[in-house]
């Protein structure tokens, strides 16, 4: 399943693989699973849920869209007060 049990390619200026591959890989797959289903929530009910940072769920979410992590849908709707929620449509193609 791309994105859950495939290898992961992450990157940027401050990525070791060898110190971050491990880290990043099992965060993403946390919000992945969770988000799987659907449904909207927030940032903060994700990193509750997952016990990961908002900040490094918001990344996981931007991860998911990008055509190596399966070219997912990421939604993204205002609640209110400078509130959004966000929702995963799993690319069932990309699964395959």
């Amino acid at each position: 399943m791309t994105g859950v049990q495939q290898p992961l390619r992450f990157d940027g200026s401050d990525y070791l693989p060898w110190r971050d591959d491990e880290r990043l890989s099992s965060q993403y797959r946390r919000v992945f699973s969770l988000m799987a289903d659907g449904r909207w929530r927030t940032l903060r009910e994700i990193a509750d849920a997952t016990g990961d940072p908002e900040a490094s769920v918001s990344a996981d979410l931007r991860h998911a869209r990008k055509p190596r992590f399966g070219s997912h849908q990421v939604e993204k709707r205002y609640v209110g007060d400078g509130l959004f929620e966000y929702r995963l449509l799993v690319n069932t193609e990309a699964l395959r």
